[in-house]
Protein backbone atom coordinates (compact mmCIF):
# COMPACT_ATOMS: atom_id res chain seq x y z
CA UNK A 1 0.00 0.00 0.00
CA UNK A 2 1.10 3.39 -1.03
CA UNK A 3 1.08 6.38 1.96
CA UNK A 4 -0.85 8.25 0.01
CA UNK A 5 -3.36 5.07 -0.41
CA UNK A 6 -3.20 4.97 3.46
CA UNK A 7 -5.02 7.09 6.05
CA UNK A 8 -1.95 6.83 8.60
CA UNK A 9 1.80 6.44 7.89
CA UNK A 10 4.88 5.90 10.01
CA UNK A 11 8.06 5.58 8.72
CA UNK A 12 11.12 4.74 10.48
CA UNK A 13 9.43 5.60 14.10
CA UNK A 14 12.24 5.12 17.23
CA UNK A 15 12.09 6.20 20.53
CA UNK A 16 14.11 5.76 23.89
CA UNK A 17 13.79 5.58 27.15
CA UNK A 18 17.17 5.97 28.83
CA UNK A 19 19.05 2.32 28.09
CA UNK A 20 15.08 1.36 26.98
CA UNK A 21 14.25 0.60 23.32
CA UNK A 22 10.30 1.30 23.41
CA UNK A 23 10.32 1.57 18.92
CA UNK A 24 12.89 0.45 16.37
CA UNK A 25 12.32 1.77 13.16
CA UNK A 26 8.80 0.93 12.76
CA UNK A 27 6.96 1.19 9.61
CA UNK A 28 3.03 1.40 9.79
CA UNK A 29 0.54 2.05 7.19
CA UNK A 30 -2.92 1.95 7.99
CA UNK A 31 -5.16 1.81 4.95
CA UNK A 32 -8.48 4.17 5.41
CA UNK A 33 -11.75 2.67 6.38
CA UNK A 34 -10.39 -0.43 7.97
CA UNK A 35 -9.66 -2.08 11.63
CA UNK A 36 -6.41 -3.04 11.76
CA UNK A 37 -5.10 -4.15 14.81
CA UNK A 38 -2.07 -4.31 16.70
CA UNK A 39 -0.26 -7.31 18.90
CA UNK A 40 2.83 -7.71 21.17
CA UNK A 41 3.34 -8.69 24.54
CA UNK A 42 3.32 -5.84 27.55
CA UNK A 43 5.82 -3.59 26.94
CA UNK A 44 6.69 -4.58 23.20
CA UNK A 45 6.17 -0.90 22.41
CA UNK A 46 2.57 -0.84 21.15
CA UNK A 47 1.13 1.78 23.29
CA UNK A 48 4.16 3.89 23.06
CA UNK A 49 3.95 4.07 19.26
CA UNK A 50 0.42 5.26 19.58
CA UNK A 51 1.22 7.72 22.15
CA UNK A 52 3.37 9.56 19.21
CA UNK A 53 0.96 9.18 16.97
CA UNK A 54 -1.60 10.88 19.48
CA UNK A 55 1.03 13.27 19.89
CA UNK A 56 1.60 12.43 23.65
CA UNK A 57 5.31 11.59 22.85
CA UNK A 58 7.68 12.95 20.44
CA UNK A 59 9.68 10.14 18.42
CA UNK A 60 13.64 10.63 18.89
CA UNK A 61 13.23 9.82 14.64
CA UNK A 62 11.33 8.97 12.04
CA UNK A 63 7.77 10.73 10.50
CA UNK A 64 4.13 10.38 10.48
CA UNK A 65 1.51 11.10 7.22
CA UNK A 66 -1.65 11.55 7.14
CA UNK A 67 -3.32 10.94 3.96
CA UNK A 68 -0.21 10.67 2.20
CA UNK A 69 0.53 14.50 3.93
CA UNK A 70 4.06 14.46 6.30
CA UNK A 71 2.85 15.99 9.40
CA UNK A 72 4.34 17.04 12.93
CA UNK A 73 2.55 15.98 15.94
CA UNK A 74 3.50 17.87 18.61
CA UNK A 75 0.86 17.46 21.23
CA UNK A 76 -2.51 15.63 21.17
CA UNK A 77 -4.47 19.19 20.16
CA UNK A 78 -2.44 18.81 16.66
CA UNK A 79 -3.29 15.45 16.64
CA UNK A 80 -7.17 15.63 16.96
CA UNK A 81 -7.13 18.74 14.61
CA UNK A 82 -5.51 16.50 11.97
CA UNK A 83 -8.70 13.98 13.13
CA UNK A 84 -7.30 11.74 15.05
CA UNK A 85 -8.64 10.67 18.31
CA UNK A 86 -7.25 8.22 21.49
CA UNK A 87 -9.31 6.16 23.68
CA UNK A 88 -6.64 5.25 25.98
CA UNK A 89 -6.28 2.11 27.90
CA UNK A 90 -6.81 4.14 31.68
CA UNK A 91 -9.42 6.85 31.09
CA UNK A 92 -8.41 10.70 30.68
CA UNK A 93 -11.54 11.57 32.10
CA UNK A 94 -12.47 14.04 34.52
CA UNK A 95 -14.22 12.15 37.45
CA UNK A 96 -15.81 14.58 39.05
CA UNK A 97 -18.00 16.07 35.99
CA UNK A 98 -20.12 14.82 34.04
CA UNK A 99 -20.92 13.42 30.94
CA UNK A 100 -21.14 16.69 28.78
CA UNK A 101 -18.73 18.82 30.82
CA UNK A 102 -16.24 16.15 30.15
CA UNK A 103 -16.97 16.67 26.27
CA UNK A 104 -16.54 20.36 26.72
CA UNK A 105 -13.28 19.64 28.34
CA UNK A 106 -11.44 22.42 25.76
CA UNK A 107 -14.19 23.52 23.96
CA UNK A 108 -14.40 27.72 23.38
CA UNK A 109 -14.92 29.35 26.92
CA UNK A 110 -17.09 32.53 27.96
CA UNK A 111 -20.47 33.60 25.60
CA UNK A 112 -19.57 30.28 23.32
CA UNK A 113 -19.81 28.27 25.98
CA UNK A 114 -23.57 27.69 26.28
CA UNK A 115 -23.74 27.17 22.40
CA UNK A 116 -21.34 24.39 22.66
CA UNK A 117 -23.03 22.46 25.23
CA UNK A 118 -26.22 23.08 23.21
CA UNK A 119 -24.44 21.28 19.86
CA UNK A 120 -22.42 18.71 23.05
CA UNK A 121 -26.07 17.85 23.34
CA UNK A 122 -27.34 17.05 20.41
CA UNK A 123 -24.16 15.24 19.29
CA UNK A 124 -24.71 12.74 21.98
CA UNK A 125 -28.65 12.33 21.09
CA UNK A 126 -27.05 11.72 17.36
CA UNK A 127 -24.35 9.15 18.91
CA UNK A 128 -26.87 7.49 20.77
CA UNK A 129 -29.14 7.14 17.87
CA UNK A 130 -26.96 6.27 15.03
CA UNK A 131 -24.32 3.67 16.96
CA UNK A 132 -26.17 3.14 20.48
CA UNK A 133 -24.00 5.05 21.91
CA UNK A 134 -26.32 6.17 24.58
CA UNK A 135 -24.88 8.11 27.88
CA UNK A 136 -27.21 10.19 30.64
CA UNK A 137 -25.49 13.73 29.83
CA UNK A 138 -26.00 14.33 33.47
CA UNK A 139 -24.56 11.85 35.12
CA UNK A 140 -21.50 12.06 37.06
CA UNK A 141 -18.42 10.12 35.62
CA UNK A 142 -17.71 8.52 39.32
CA UNK A 143 -20.83 7.19 38.94
CA UNK A 144 -20.60 5.29 36.25
CA UNK A 145 -19.54 1.65 35.35
CA UNK A 146 -16.07 1.29 33.47
CA UNK A 147 -18.27 0.02 30.25
CA UNK A 148 -19.86 3.45 30.08
CA UNK A 149 -16.73 5.33 31.13
CA UNK A 150 -15.41 4.32 28.04
CA UNK A 151 -18.24 4.82 26.04
CA UNK A 152 -17.39 8.37 26.87
CA UNK A 153 -14.38 8.38 25.98
CA UNK A 154 -15.37 6.96 22.07
CA UNK A 155 -18.40 9.71 22.05
CA UNK A 156 -15.68 12.55 23.00
CA UNK A 157 -12.94 11.33 20.69
CA UNK A 158 -15.74 11.43 17.54
CA UNK A 159 -17.49 14.75 18.76
CA UNK A 160 -13.85 16.07 18.51
CA UNK A 161 -13.79 15.01 14.72
CA UNK A 162 -11.92 11.94 14.95
CA UNK A 163 -11.64 10.33 11.32
CA UNK A 164 -8.66 7.97 12.71
CA UNK A 165 -9.45 6.27 16.13
CA UNK A 166 -7.19 4.31 18.33
CA UNK A 167 -8.08 1.99 20.87
CA UNK A 168 -5.91 1.13 23.27
CA UNK A 169 -7.15 -2.79 24.77
CA UNK A 170 -10.48 -1.02 24.73
CA UNK A 171 -12.32 -4.56 25.79
CA UNK A 172 -10.18 -4.98 28.85
CA UNK A 173 -12.91 -3.21 30.96
CA UNK A 174 -16.15 -4.20 29.02
CA UNK A 175 -17.84 -8.01 29.49
CA UNK A 176 -18.14 -10.24 26.74
CA UNK A 177 -21.89 -8.64 25.67
CA UNK A 178 -20.40 -4.85 25.88
CA UNK A 179 -17.24 -5.87 23.77
CA UNK A 180 -19.47 -7.58 21.15
CA UNK A 181 -21.97 -4.52 21.30
CA UNK A 182 -18.23 -2.05 20.99
CA UNK A 183 -17.37 -4.11 17.51
CA UNK A 184 -20.41 -3.77 15.85
CA UNK A 185 -19.84 0.07 16.74
CA UNK A 186 -16.46 0.24 14.91
CA UNK A 187 -17.36 -2.08 12.33
CA UNK A 188 -20.59 0.50 12.16
CA UNK A 189 -17.70 3.33 12.01
CA UNK A 190 -15.35 1.59 9.66
CA UNK A 191 -18.39 1.60 6.99
CA UNK A 192 -18.32 5.15 7.12
CA UNK A 193 -15.05 5.57 5.97
CA UNK A 194 -13.17 6.08 9.89
CA UNK A 195 -9.85 4.70 10.39
CA UNK A 196 -10.15 2.15 13.63
CA UNK A 197 -6.34 1.15 15.25
CA UNK A 198 -6.73 -2.09 17.43
CA UNK A 199 -4.80 -2.24 20.51
CA UNK A 200 -5.45 -5.69 21.70
CA UNK A 201 -4.18 -8.33 23.42
CA UNK A 202 -7.24 -10.82 23.15
CA UNK A 203 -6.27 -12.26 19.60
CA UNK A 204 -10.00 -13.88 19.42
CA UNK A 205 -11.44 -9.94 18.89
CA UNK A 206 -8.15 -9.84 16.32
CA UNK A 207 -9.51 -12.63 14.03
CA UNK A 208 -13.09 -11.04 14.77
CA UNK A 209 -12.66 -7.48 14.23
CA UNK A 210 -9.96 -6.73 12.03
CA UNK A 211 -8.88 -6.79 8.17
CA UNK A 212 -5.13 -6.67 9.05
CA UNK A 213 -3.33 -7.21 11.99
CA UNK A 214 0.69 -5.87 12.97
CA UNK A 215 2.65 -7.98 15.02
CA UNK A 216 4.92 -6.01 17.68
CA UNK A 217 7.89 -7.52 19.55
CA UNK A 218 10.45 -5.84 21.94
CA UNK A 219 9.55 -2.54 20.34
CA UNK A 220 10.37 -3.86 16.60
CA UNK A 221 7.64 -4.77 14.12
CA UNK A 222 8.26 -8.36 12.88
CA UNK A 223 5.25 -9.66 10.89
CA UNK A 224 2.32 -8.03 9.03
CA UNK A 225 -0.75 -10.06 8.32
CA UNK A 226 -3.98 -10.45 6.18
CA UNK A 227 -6.52 -11.92 9.12
CA UNK A 228 -8.22 -13.91 6.89
CA UNK A 229 -4.78 -15.66 6.16
CA UNK A 230 -3.53 -15.98 9.64
CA UNK A 231 -4.83 -17.94 12.67
CA UNK A 232 -4.62 -17.13 16.57
CA UNK A 233 -1.61 -19.81 17.00
CA UNK A 234 0.54 -18.33 14.13
CA UNK A 235 -0.12 -14.80 15.89
CA UNK A 236 0.67 -16.42 19.02
CA UNK A 237 3.95 -17.53 18.27
CA UNK A 238 4.74 -14.69 16.41
CA UNK A 239 3.65 -12.27 19.55
CA UNK A 240 6.03 -14.99 22.04
CA UNK A 241 8.82 -16.00 19.31
CA UNK A 242 8.09 -19.33 20.07
CA UNK A 243 5.00 -21.50 20.10
CA UNK A 244 2.32 -21.26 22.60
CA UNK A 245 2.96 -24.01 25.03
CA UNK A 246 -0.09 -26.21 25.52
CA UNK A 247 -1.25 -26.99 29.08
CA UNK A 248 -3.83 -29.58 30.18
CA UNK A 249 -6.23 -28.03 33.01
CA UNK A 250 -4.39 -28.58 36.31
CA UNK A 251 -5.08 -31.46 37.86
CA UNK A 252 -7.16 -30.52 41.23
CA UNK A 253 -4.98 -31.63 44.57
CA UNK A 254 -6.50 -32.71 47.47
CA UNK A 255 -8.15 -30.01 49.70
CA UNK A 256 -7.61 -29.20 53.37
CA UNK A 257 -10.03 -27.32 55.55
CA UNK A 258 -11.71 -24.31 55.17
CA UNK A 259 -10.49 -21.10 55.34
CA UNK A 260 -12.11 -18.37 54.29
CA UNK A 261 -16.35 -18.47 55.24
CA UNK A 262 -18.43 -16.23 54.36
CA UNK A 263 -22.59 -15.78 55.73
CA UNK A 264 -25.73 -14.28 55.25
CA UNK A 265 -23.24 -11.64 53.68
CA UNK A 266 -25.72 -8.68 52.04
CA UNK A 267 -25.39 -5.14 51.23
CA UNK A 268 -27.27 -2.07 50.44
CA UNK A 269 -26.12 1.24 49.31
CA UNK A 270 -27.00 4.70 50.67
CA UNK A 271 -29.92 4.77 48.50
CA UNK A 272 -31.13 1.36 49.63
CA UNK A 273 -30.63 -0.30 46.57
CA UNK A 274 -29.78 -4.24 47.34
CA UNK A 275 -26.48 -4.82 45.90
CA UNK A 276 -25.87 -8.36 47.78
CA UNK A 277 -28.30 -10.85 48.98
CA UNK A 278 -27.43 -13.08 51.85
CA UNK A 279 -24.33 -14.60 49.86
CA UNK A 280 -23.12 -17.79 51.08
CA UNK A 281 -19.69 -19.58 50.17
CA UNK A 282 -16.27 -21.48 51.55
CA UNK A 283 -13.17 -21.65 49.98
CA UNK A 284 -10.91 -24.37 51.24
CA UNK A 285 -7.14 -24.42 51.54
CA UNK A 286 -5.63 -25.81 48.08
CA UNK A 287 -8.81 -24.68 46.04
CA UNK A 288 -9.57 -22.12 43.59
CA UNK A 289 -13.21 -20.89 44.11
CA UNK A 290 -14.32 -18.90 40.50
CA UNK A 291 -17.43 -16.45 40.60
CA UNK A 292 -18.76 -15.83 37.42
CA UNK A 293 -20.99 -13.49 35.93
CA UNK A 294 -22.04 -10.38 33.97
CA UNK A 295 -20.02 -7.45 35.27
CA UNK A 296 -22.03 -4.84 38.21
CA UNK A 297 -23.81 -8.06 39.80
CA UNK A 298 -22.25 -8.19 42.91
CA UNK A 299 -19.18 -8.98 42.40
CA UNK A 300 -17.03 -6.46 43.29
CA UNK A 301 -19.09 -5.68 46.05
CA UNK A 302 -18.34 -9.10 47.82
CA UNK A 303 -14.36 -8.92 47.12
CA UNK A 304 -14.50 -5.54 48.58
CA UNK A 305 -16.38 -6.28 51.71
CA UNK A 306 -14.28 -9.42 52.30
CA UNK A 307 -11.06 -7.26 52.00
CA UNK A 308 -12.32 -4.99 54.46
CA UNK A 309 -12.81 -2.10 52.15
CA UNK A 310 -16.78 -1.98 52.75
CA UNK A 311 -18.74 -2.63 55.44
CA UNK A 312 -21.39 -4.89 55.09
CA UNK A 313 -24.91 -4.56 55.33
CA UNK A 314 -25.87 -7.59 57.35
CA UNK A 315 -23.76 -10.92 57.39
CA UNK A 316 -20.01 -12.09 58.48
CA UNK A 317 -17.13 -13.01 56.90
CA UNK A 318 -14.54 -15.19 58.65
CA UNK A 319 -10.41 -16.04 57.84
CA UNK A 320 -9.60 -19.44 59.50
CA UNK A 321 -12.53 -19.73 61.87
CA UNK A 322 -11.54 -16.11 63.61
CA UNK A 323 -14.57 -13.53 62.44
CA UNK A 324 -12.85 -10.82 60.79
CA UNK A 325 -16.25 -8.75 59.70
CA UNK A 326 -15.22 -5.87 62.02
CA UNK A 327 -11.43 -5.90 61.32
CA UNK A 328 -9.71 -3.55 59.28
CA UNK A 329 -8.13 -4.27 55.71
CA UNK A 330 -4.48 -3.95 57.50
CA UNK A 331 -5.82 -6.35 60.54
CA UNK A 332 -7.26 -9.10 57.98
CA UNK A 333 -3.72 -8.61 56.05
CA UNK A 334 -2.20 -9.18 58.85
CA UNK A 335 -4.04 -12.59 59.19
CA UNK A 336 -2.75 -13.53 55.82
CA UNK A 337 -5.34 -12.48 53.42
CA UNK A 338 -4.39 -11.13 50.62
CA UNK A 339 -6.13 -9.39 47.71
CA UNK A 340 -5.24 -8.73 43.92
CA UNK A 341 -8.20 -5.66 43.43
CA UNK A 342 -9.60 -5.59 39.86
CA UNK A 343 -8.88 -1.81 39.29
CA UNK A 344 -5.22 -1.73 39.64
CA UNK A 345 -4.65 1.96 38.75
CA UNK A 346 -6.61 2.67 41.13
CA UNK A 347 -6.93 -0.08 44.64
CA UNK A 348 -3.41 -2.29 43.75
CA UNK A 349 -0.99 0.80 43.02
CA UNK A 350 0.03 4.39 43.39
CA UNK A 351 1.17 5.34 40.45
CA UNK A 352 3.11 8.52 41.07
CA UNK A 353 4.93 6.04 43.53
CA UNK A 354 8.22 3.71 42.12
CA UNK A 355 7.72 0.44 41.70
CA UNK A 356 9.45 -0.30 44.77
CA UNK A 357 7.34 1.35 46.96
CA UNK A 358 3.99 0.28 44.95
CA UNK A 359 6.14 -3.48 46.06
CA UNK A 360 5.71 -3.15 49.46
CA UNK A 361 1.92 -1.26 49.66
CA UNK A 362 0.59 -3.03 52.75
CA UNK A 363 3.38 -4.29 54.29
CA UNK A 364 5.49 -0.70 54.74
CA UNK A 365 6.20 -1.61 58.71
CA UNK A 366 8.07 -4.70 58.10
CA UNK A 367 10.54 -3.73 54.99
CA UNK A 368 14.36 -3.07 56.22
CA UNK A 369 14.82 0.41 57.91
CA UNK A 370 17.77 2.58 58.88
CA UNK A 371 17.31 2.83 62.49
CA UNK A 372 13.60 3.62 63.67
CA UNK A 373 11.97 6.19 61.18
CA UNK A 374 14.27 5.47 57.91
CA UNK A 375 13.44 3.48 54.93
CA UNK A 376 16.13 1.38 53.83
CA UNK A 377 15.86 2.46 49.82
CA UNK A 378 18.60 0.52 48.55
CA UNK A 379 17.49 -2.83 50.28
CA UNK A 380 14.56 -2.45 49.17
CA UNK A 381 15.38 -1.59 45.79
CA UNK A 382 17.48 -4.94 45.67
CA UNK A 383 14.58 -7.17 46.54
CA UNK A 384 12.25 -5.46 44.65
CA UNK A 385 14.37 -5.61 41.29
CA UNK A 386 14.37 -9.45 42.25
CA UNK A 387 10.92 -10.05 42.59
CA UNK A 388 10.77 -7.67 39.00
CA UNK A 389 12.54 -10.31 37.73
CA UNK A 390 10.99 -13.54 39.50
CA UNK A 391 7.60 -11.80 37.85
CA UNK A 392 9.33 -10.78 34.56
CA UNK A 393 7.76 -7.36 35.17
CA UNK A 394 9.72 -5.36 32.40
CA UNK A 395 11.91 -3.29 32.51
CA UNK A 396 13.00 -4.33 36.03
CA UNK A 397 13.86 -1.16 37.22
CA UNK A 398 12.25 -0.32 40.79
CA UNK A 399 12.76 3.45 41.03
CA UNK A 400 10.89 4.18 37.82
CA UNK A 401 7.38 5.38 38.81
CA UNK A 402 4.32 2.80 38.30
CA UNK A 403 2.74 5.05 35.67
CA UNK A 404 5.27 4.37 33.81
CA UNK A 405 5.12 0.66 32.97
CA UNK A 406 2.31 -1.23 30.51
CA UNK A 407 -0.83 -2.22 32.36
CA UNK A 408 0.41 -5.62 32.02
CA UNK A 409 3.43 -4.84 33.69
CA UNK A 410 1.54 -3.09 36.55
CA UNK A 411 -0.53 -5.88 37.17
CA UNK A 412 2.23 -8.17 37.29
CA UNK A 413 3.82 -6.25 40.00
CA UNK A 414 0.54 -6.42 41.74
CA UNK A 415 0.10 -9.83 41.48
CA UNK A 416 3.89 -10.36 42.74
CA UNK A 417 3.54 -8.37 45.87
CA UNK A 418 0.15 -10.29 46.70
CA UNK A 419 1.27 -14.12 45.70
CA UNK A 420 4.79 -13.68 47.30
CA UNK A 421 3.62 -12.55 50.61
CA UNK A 422 2.10 -16.57 51.19
CA UNK A 423 -1.43 -15.58 51.84
CA UNK A 424 -3.50 -17.90 53.79
CA UNK A 425 -6.34 -16.79 51.84
CA UNK A 426 -6.22 -14.60 48.29
CA UNK A 427 -8.96 -12.07 46.75
CA UNK A 428 -8.75 -12.30 43.11
CA UNK A 429 -10.38 -9.73 40.88
CA UNK A 430 -9.90 -9.88 37.15
CA UNK A 431 -6.39 -11.09 37.19
CA UNK A 432 -5.65 -10.96 33.53
CA UNK A 433 -7.32 -7.49 32.36
CA UNK A 434 -5.43 -5.72 29.82
CA UNK A 435 -2.63 -8.47 30.04
CA UNK A 436 -0.84 -10.23 26.72
CA UNK A 437 -0.97 -14.02 26.39
CA UNK A 438 2.38 -14.92 27.79
CA UNK A 439 1.90 -13.14 30.89
CA UNK A 440 -1.57 -14.08 30.96
CA UNK A 441 0.01 -17.64 30.94
CA UNK A 442 2.47 -16.87 33.56
CA UNK A 443 -0.03 -15.18 35.99
CA UNK A 444 -2.34 -18.25 35.88
CA UNK A 445 0.68 -21.11 36.52
CA UNK A 446 1.50 -18.86 39.61
CA UNK A 447 -2.07 -19.24 40.97
CA UNK A 448 -2.13 -22.93 40.77
CA UNK A 449 1.33 -23.03 42.19
CA UNK A 450 0.13 -20.95 45.11
CA UNK A 451 -3.29 -23.21 45.24
CA UNK A 452 -0.82 -26.43 45.34
CA UNK A 453 0.95 -24.75 48.17
CA UNK A 454 -2.06 -24.78 50.22
CA UNK A 455 -4.19 -21.15 49.60
CA UNK A 456 -7.08 -20.88 49.33
CA UNK A 457 -8.08 -18.64 46.44
CA UNK A 458 -11.72 -16.53 45.66
CA UNK A 459 -11.21 -15.50 41.64
CA UNK A 460 -13.50 -13.17 40.47
CA UNK A 461 -13.60 -12.52 36.16
CA UNK A 462 -15.41 -11.55 33.23
CA UNK A 463 -13.57 -13.87 30.96
CA UNK A 464 -15.28 -17.49 31.26
CA UNK A 465 -12.28 -19.24 30.10
CA UNK A 466 -10.29 -18.43 32.64
CA UNK A 467 -13.13 -19.09 35.08
CA UNK A 468 -13.50 -22.59 33.54
CA UNK A 469 -9.59 -23.15 33.13
CA UNK A 470 -8.56 -22.09 36.65
CA UNK A 471 -11.38 -22.72 38.95
CA UNK A 472 -11.84 -26.41 41.03
CA UNK A 473 -15.75 -24.88 41.74
CA UNK A 474 -17.90 -22.46 39.90
CA UNK A 475 -19.98 -20.27 41.58
CA UNK A 476 -22.34 -17.84 39.36
CA UNK A 477 -23.86 -14.62 40.72
CA UNK A 478 -26.77 -13.04 38.89
CA UNK A 479 -28.14 -9.34 40.82
CA UNK A 480 -26.30 -9.35 44.02
CA UNK A 481 -27.11 -13.37 44.62
CA UNK A 482 -25.39 -16.34 44.34
CA UNK A 483 -27.58 -18.64 42.05
CA UNK A 484 -25.99 -21.77 41.48
CA UNK A 485 -22.58 -23.69 41.53
CA UNK A 486 -21.15 -25.89 39.09
CA UNK A 487 -18.18 -27.72 37.72
CA UNK A 488 -16.07 -26.00 35.40
CA UNK A 489 -16.83 -28.54 32.68
CA UNK A 490 -20.11 -27.28 32.69
CA UNK A 491 -21.56 -26.29 29.18
CA UNK A 492 -21.31 -22.17 28.55
CA UNK A 493 -24.69 -22.49 27.39
CA UNK A 494 -25.32 -23.25 30.94
CA UNK A 495 -23.17 -21.03 32.78
CA UNK A 496 -24.66 -17.88 30.47
CA UNK A 497 -28.11 -18.94 31.68
CA UNK A 498 -27.44 -18.81 34.92
CA UNK A 499 -25.43 -15.33 35.08
CA UNK A 500 -28.73 -14.25 32.97
CA UNK A 501 -30.42 -15.36 36.19
CA UNK A 502 -32.68 -17.62 34.15
CA UNK A 503 -33.96 -21.24 36.04
CA UNK A 504 -33.72 -23.00 39.27
CA UNK A 505 -30.05 -23.93 40.16
CA UNK A 506 -28.18 -25.52 42.95
CA UNK A 507 -29.15 -25.69 46.71
CA UNK A 508 -27.12 -23.37 49.15
CA UNK A 509 -25.63 -26.61 50.59
CA UNK A 510 -24.20 -27.30 46.83
CA UNK A 511 -22.86 -24.14 46.72
CA UNK A 512 -21.02 -24.17 49.79
CA UNK A 513 -19.55 -28.02 50.28
CA UNK A 514 -16.45 -28.77 47.90
CA UNK A 515 -17.16 -30.99 45.05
Amino acid sequence: MSDRAAAVALRGIGKRFGAVVANSDIDLAVRRGSIHGIVGENGAGKTTLMNILYGSLQPDRGEIAIGGETVRLRSPAEAIAHGIGMVHQHFMLVDRFTVIENLLLGAAGGPLLAGAEAQARSALAGFAAAYGLTLDPDAVVEDLPLGLRQRVEIVKALHRGAEILILDEPTAVLTPQEADHLFEILRRLAGEGRTIILVTHKLREIMAATERVTVMRRGAVVAERATAETDAGELAALILGHAMPQRARPARRAVGGVVLEVAGLSLRDAGGQELLRDVALTVRSGEIVGVAGISGNGQSELLEIIAGLVAPSAGSVALNGRDITTLTGRERRRLGLGHIPEDRQRMGLVPQLSAALCAILGDQRKVPRRGMMVLDHAAIDAATEALMHAYDVRPPEPTRDASKFSGGNQQKLVCAREMEGRPAALLVGQPTRGVDIGAIDFIHQRLVALRDAGCAILLVSVELDEIRSLADRILVMSRGAIVGAVAPTAPEAELGLMMAGIGVYATQTAVTAPS
